[in-house]
């Protein structure tokens, strides 16, 4: 790809948690295709390795490092693995996540709102600050926390996981404004349902399917290549005036729904 080009990702490091499948995997191998050398991260080695494993049969550059988001030291070992191996950062997309209460908030146990908080929201914040010092060396750098419509409107069932999604939105925006003047660049990415493993027990429900296609002006779920593009917009020369903004991709979701609807 020419370096001329608005999406080229050439001479870039990026590190993508959640990387081994869905949304995170479509980001990992799109972005090699655009030039970035990706550092594949998820709690499951080998998982990552298949995809570092596909990205390398392609001509892409990868490595896989196993973190679980959720342990600080973890997280810190993934940054040093990136810096020792690539020389720095200049590309995080925090995608991993986790869904463990389907229902009413109110019947949330507190450790496990806790532990959706702290995975969701606090691990994203700390692997920016331990990202972002590479990235100012290196004379900027973009952030994308992969957030979700749950994020801007209320949910019977998914509640709580929609408060964690709301938080992100507000950290990209806090983290934007604080390292702007350093050339980093912060964004959302807010999708609706899309077809992945994460989301396999809204989809697969046949009746829950109806209603969201019907409900969906492109009458249909999204792919997970889908979310990856915007990543690349916003990791790349095209998104560089871009900041402190979410990008919603929900096939029109939001702009006809009723609020209150299910995500």
């Amino acid at each position: 790809m020419p370096s001329s080009s608005l999406f080229d990702l050439g001479g870039k490091v990026a590190v993508v948690t959640g990387g081994s499948r869905g949304i995170g995997r479509a980001i990992c191998e799109r972005m090699a295709e655009h030039g970035a050398k990706v550092v594949v991260s998820s709690r499951k080695l080998d998982a990552c390795q298949v995809v570092v494993d596909a990205i390398k049969a392609k001509g892409g550059e990868a490595i896989a490092v196993a973190c679980n988001i959720g342990r600080k030291p973890e997280l810190q070992a993934l940054v040093e693995a990136a810096t020792a191996t690539y020389g720095g950062i200049d590309i995080l997309v925090c995608n991993a996540a986790i869904n463990p209460h389907f229902g009413p908030s109110m019947g949330i146990p507190d450790d496990v709102f806790d532990k959706m908080m702290a995975t969701n929201v606090k691990s994203n914040m700390w692997l920016s600050h331990m990202a972002i010092p590479s990235m100012e060396g290196r004379g900027g750098g973009a952030i994308v926390i992969v957030s979700s419509i749950g994020g801007y409107r209320g949910s019977v069932n998914l509640g709580a996981y929609a408060i964690t999604k709301a938080a992100d939105l507000q950290l990209a925006r806090n983290l934007a404004v604080e390292w702007g003047p350093k050339n980093i660049r912060v964004n959302c990415i807010a999708p609706g349902l899309i077809r992945t493993d994460f989301a396999r027990a809204l989809w697969e429900d046949p009746a829950n399917y109806r209603k969201r296609t019907r409900e969906t002006p492109l009458k249909r779920i999204g792919e997970p290549d889908e979310i990856a593009g915007a990543a690349i917009y916003l990791c790349s020369p095209a998104g560089s005036f871009m900041t402190g903004q979410s990008i919603v991709v929900d096939g029109g979701v939001l702009a006809g729904q009723p609020a209150g609807a299910e995500d």
